[in-house]
């Protein structure tokens, strides 16, 4: 598993540049982020794990992996005490939904969703916390 996490987020950190072509929030996009947070929530690893994109699928092999896998990396996310949609950006790689988070402690984290077109439905294809 931790070869996986490492393989995850040096895909993230391979993301180009993000340009400074903002859009408008797709509600669409907005919807399958709120929907993977809410089921986090309510610990429902295997709803969560299906709004992932197949090749997020493929790395982490089970819902429960990935499941860990979040709440060990990026327990803001896990846990949320608030969260907000901000900007949707297109970069290189794809649309990126920009996610503020507010963990226990008061900390704010900015996090980068990569989604991705998959049978005419929104997933997520990878998240880059800063």
């Amino acid at each position: 598993m931790r070869l996986t996490v490492i393989a995850l987020i040096a895909t993230m950190l391979a993301w180009p540049p993000i340009s400074a072509n903002a859009q408008e929030q797709n509600p669409d996009i907005t919807a399958v982020i709120e929907q993977q947070i809410q089921a986090f929530q309510d610990n429902d690893l295997n709803e969560a794990f299906s709004y992932a994109s197949p090749m997020i699928q493929r790395k982490f092999g089970s819902a429960a992996i990935f499941g860990q896998m979040v709440e060990s990396g990026y327990p803001m996310v896990w846990r949320p005490s608030s969260y907000r949609m901000d900007r949707l950006i297109e970069t290189d790689a794809g649309l990126v939904q920009i996610v503020m988070f507010e963990d226990a402690t008061g900390r704010l984290h900015e996090a980068g969703y990569l989604m991705k077109m998959i049978d005419g439905k929104w997933l997520i294809n990878g998240v880059h916390v800063r």
